[in-house]
């Protein structure tokens, strides 16, 4: 996920934004005082949603909303902007949708936690994006804990994002020569935290899975293609031919060479039989 604005505003009595559409999710946590969020249902009737302190609203992409602050007593609220790879399934584990834009937390405890990371990220621009990454993934951990979707699979926690980012970088990036703590770096973890807790919901480590996907992806070459074996070694991220055979035949148990004369697909056998 990335962050592309933040902001921390007390708002004067009566103040609107909108109506407008946002390019990316905008998520607001109320401070204190109250508002009203006007946006349209997912059947498209106009809906308003009254929101006070210890709530918050989020605003989906491409959805034209209206905003305004209480005329008596004005809220002041935290707000970001953001979109990325694991936003939408991060929103979809704690409810948010069209028909239920508004957070309230179902377990008190995570109203401190919530606001501390909206003032955190929004308080800290300085920080480098990784940093203020990490604090984006604990105020989802805390928004999906605490949100009254029952529906919501109690498993669900931070570890899975950190670990859904990592193999999202994986296959993105297995091509390059990539090491595990570039992968932990790429979602904001030390190499030893991140090996640990990829290793509990995967089952293997990170560089165990790097290689098997690697080596898996070099087996749809050496059966598909007519690449050499150099061409694909380098392919998968191995610029020494020798370095490849070996990996190969350490997850395959025989050489690419042997594993394609065994595997090849019909279109390339079917071209090498005699006429």
């Amino acid at each position: 996920m990335g962050i592309y604005q933040t902001g921390h505003e007390q708002c004067a009595p009566g103040q609107l934004f909108g109506p407008v559409a946002r390019e990316h999710f905008l998520f607001h946590y109320v401070l204190k005082g109250k508002g009203t969020l006007l946006c349209p249902d997912s059947s498209g009737e106009l809906r308003k949603h009254e929101v006070q302190a210890d709530e918050g609203f989020l605003i989906l992409p491409g959805w034209v909303t209206t905003y305004f602050a209480d005329a008596d007593n004005p809220w002041e609220y935290a707000w970001i902007e953001f979109d990325g790879l694991r936003a939408k399934e991060g929103i979809d584990f704690a409810g948010f949708s069209k028909d239920s834009p508004v957070y309230h937390s179902r377990l008190p405890l995570y109203n401190g936690i919530v606001r501390e990371e909206m003032l955190y990220i929004a308080g800290h621009p300085e920080e480098s994006i990784l940093h203020i990454v990490g604090h984006l993934y604990l105020l989802f951990d805390a928004l999906i804990r605490s949100s009254k979707r029952e529906s919501m699979s109690p498993g669900h926690s931070i570890r899975d994002f950190y670990v859904h980012d990592a193999i999202a970088y994986i296959e993105t990036n297995y091509q390059k020569d990539i090491s595990v703590e570039e992968i932990a770096k790429s979602v904001g973890l030390n190499r030893s935290y991140f090996g640990k807790i990829f290793k509990e919901m995967q089952g293997k480590s990170p560089q165990a899975f790097l290689l098997a996907y690697r080596m898996s992806k070099a087996a749809e070459l050496l059966q598909d293609t007519k690449l050499s074996v150099a061409e694909i070694g380098a392919a998968v991220g191995y610029q020494n031919q020798l370095h490849f055979s070996r990996a190969f035949k350490g997850v395959y148990g025989i050489s690419p060479r042997a594993w394609r004369n065994r595997n090849r697909s019909g279109i390339f056998r079917h071209e090498e039989e005699p006429g």
